[in-house]
């Protein structure tokens, strides 16, 4: 996605700054709304297949402030990029034009195809989500975008519906291959909880994170684009040996359901890199489950074991990692105070997601920063967080943000 800031940890996106942005932009007062990146502490590339996934909402957003208009058009303003998109609501069709408003006209687009009445309207966005780290921008537009024209439209949708509509407007509109997990998680995550979601009955548990213990992210500052390039070529081919094992052993309705003695059954008739990319969908499956055993048993040596497990895997099976965020991975695991580390989000780039003792949490980044610029001459942005609400229960708040 382009919508591009620098990350600063400590930058926060102030309620009333976005509200008179919007006033003095469009001449009217607006109803303000917020969504969250996020990031995901395993279970990477399962969420397509109907698989599981433990994500948690982190504390940076995009902010939709919104207003109604009466001439039955929609106009979208970013001021990230101090640009404009207008449009016809009722004239609207699928035709993306590779920008920044893909996402939020893709979700306009959704909620028609969901039968869902939008009026004319004016919608601002802010946002301080980092582009291409893996933490989920273009969900957070897509969420937030949704909560603000339901709220527009007199319209209620349960968490399901609206992170559906969501991808919808992600797979379908924008053309990007990617599963429901970033879209679930911007909209209802809870703070201090980590969420495990079974990506086909969309079934999820709220888990919390041992206070002893703080995630770090640490932005590797390589970028990806999860709308073209190798991100597509990798979800083919997880999909075309999912098409090979749901045709040749029977109960696999999807990838999920597969056992390695099934994908070895297989083998010769997938490619060796379908093979590879399935082998790491099975075993992450796998891994996140006993990663919640691990959580709940205060078990945070295993917990960080599996993360690395994950790593490894995703380095070798699923081939989309890179040496920059290798390097981060090494560096992290060298640290004492850190209990496991690995790649999160779509690979080719983006940030590592690590598990450190509380207390050595500052010493943990000085320590990735300066070895992480010393081996590779970047600067990388690491970020202490917390698990933070999603959409809906920042809704809560007098019905918006």
């Amino acid at each position: 996605m382009q919508f591009q800031t620098k990350w600063v940890p400590e930058m926060k996106i102030e309620r009333e700054q976005a509200l008179l942005m919007h006033r003095q932009r469009f001449g009217r007062a607006g109803k303000i709304f917020a969504a969250p990146a996020r990031v995901n502490l395993i279970g990477e590339h399962t969420d397509y297949t109907g698989g599981f996934v433990m994500p948690m909402a982190i504390d940076f957003k995009t902010v939709a402030v919104v207003s109604a208009r009466e001439d039955g058009r929609a106009v979208f303003y970013s001021a990230n990029y101090n640009e404009d998109v207008e449009l016809e609501i009722d004239s609207l069709e699928r035709a993306p034009g590779g920008g920044w408003s893909d996402y939020p006209v893709g979700v306009v687009w959704s909620l028609r195809q969901e039968g869902v009445a939008v009026g004319g309207f004016n919608l601002s966005l802010t946002g301080d989500v980092p582009l291409g780290a893996g933490l989920s921008s273009s969900a957070s537009v897509e969420v937030v975008t949704a909560m603000a024209l339901l709220s527009h439209a007199g319209m209620d949708l349960p968490l399901e519906r609206v992170a559906t509509l969501c991808r919808r407007a992600e797979n379908e509109y924008v053309g990007a291959k990617s599963g429901i997990m970033d879209q679930f998680a911007s909209a209802g995550c809870v703070a201090n909880r980590m969420m495990l979601l079974d990506c086909r009955s969309l079934a999820y548990e709220q888990l919390p994170l041992p206070v002893a213990e703080r995630v770090v992210i640490c932005n590797s500052m390589v970028k990806h684009a999860v709308a073209t390039g190798e991100y597509g070529d990798r979800s083919s081919e997880v999909e075309a040996g999912q098409a090979v094992l749901q045709r040749e052993r029977p109960g696999v309705k999807l990838l999920r359901d597969a056992t390695l003695e099934d994908l070895e059954a297989c083998r010769d008739l997938m490619s060796a890199a379908s093979f590879k990319r399935c082998r790491h969908v099975i075993t992450e499956n796998r891994r996140v489950m006993e990663a919640r055993k691990a959580l709940l048993a205060g078990d945070m040596d295993r917990f960080g074991a599996l993360m690395v497990e994950a790593h490894v895997s995703f380095r070798d099976d699923f081939a989309a990692s890179c040496e920059e965020v290798d390097v981060l991975v090494a560096i992290a695991m060298q640290q004492e105070e850190c209990f496991g580390a690995r790649i999160t989000g779509g690979g080719f780039g983006g940030c590592t997601v690590n598990v450190v003792r509380a207390e050595a949490a500052e010493r943990f980044v000085a320590t990735v920063r300066r070895e992480y610029s010393g081996k590779t001459g970047i600067d990388a942005d690491c970020f202490v967080c917390k698990p933070a609400d999603g959409a809906f229960a920042l809704a809560k708040n007098d019905g918006g943000y």
